[in-house]
């Protein structure tokens, strides 16, 4: 009787896969007195790079506007490659879609953070996000756009 080796979920590394930041409208825009709106945009990519290894990016898109002037905007791409083995294919899309952005969030969090107060701005606070409740709503959307498309397929 062959056992069923351990399950396997390493972090082998975390980085910044890219950063922009654009002030489209300095100098000017330093002598606003109102604070601007601010709009985050998330995605989630992940690909497997070699056998038991993938890359997981976390991309954060963060938009601050007053009327309709951007201050500022800032795109990052938070990166962790990780090793993971011996699950089951149904318990990759979880792992893949929550548990690796959990790992990643605070580091891109920081990353943000830190690069909008080195333009000049007061620091952007990400607020947590749900992996598991976005990762869920994905499904359910990706479940029910199966769903059309076969009742489409049956009735041609």
């Amino acid at each position: 009787m062959s056992e069923k080796p351990g399950r396997i979920f390493n972090i082998e590394k975390i980085y910044v896969k890219d950063l922009s930041l654009e002030i489209p409208g300095a100098p000017m825009v330093f002598l606003e007195e109102e604070a601007p709106g601010v709009d985050m945009q998330l995605r989630l990519e992940d690909h497997c790079i070699s056998e038991g290894m993938y890359e997981v990016v976390l991309i954060i898109t963060i938009t601050a506007r007053i009327k309709d002037k951007t201050m500022f905007l800032v795109e990052a791409r938070q990166a962790g490659i990780f090793q993971i083995r011996n699950l089951d294919e149904s318990e990759m899309g979880p792992v893949l879609g929550i548990a690796c952005p959990n790992v990643i969030f605070p580091y891109i969090r920081e990353t943000i953070s830190d690069v909008v107060t080195r333009a000049g701005f007061p620091p952007v606070i990400l607020s947590q996000v749900n992996f598991e409740a976005l990762y869920n709503q994905s499904k359910q959307q990706i479940d029910a756009n199966a769903t059309v498309t076969e009742n489409i397929k049956n009735k041609h």
